[in-house]
């Protein structure tokens, strides 16, 4: 849990904030974008470990952003989790055929956040 660079691609700056500061006590280094076409240029330029995503942006929606990546060769590696306040049955279906590893749904919970994240890094 050391050395790796999350990418939290996060409209909602409270939210953005919470998982900045749980990441950084885990000893992530954290990269920010508050949209999906600056959360693609991040990953390109950067080419994060993980990559955190919101479903609702503002824009490009995350599902969209998490095709888009996972369609360029440059970054299509990035593990991507969603991270969604819409935990509606088929969600999460979706979030995976979008090319998500993974999900977790806010609130954030700041017991197991850590934990969850560090088993998408294995």
């Amino acid at each position: 849990m050391a050395n790796e660079t999350v990418l939290v691609i996060e409209d909602n700056e409270m939210n953005m904030k919470l998982a900045r500061s749980l990441l950084q006590l885990g000893k992530y280094s954290v990269l920010e974008a508050s949209d999906a076409e600056n959360g693609i240029q991040l990953a390109r330029e950067h080419h994060p470990d993980l990559i955190l995503m919101d479903i609702q942006l503002p824009g490009m929606d995350g599902l969209t952003a998490t095709r888009e990546i996972k369609n360029d060769p440059a970054v299509k590696d990035i593990s991507i989790v969603a991270l969604t306040s819409y935990a509606m049955q088929g969600d999460e279906e979706k979030a995976r055929d979008a090319g998500c590893i993974g999900y977790i749904a806010k609130p954030i919970d700041t017991r197991s956040f850590l934990q969850t994240v560090g088993q998408f890094l294995v």
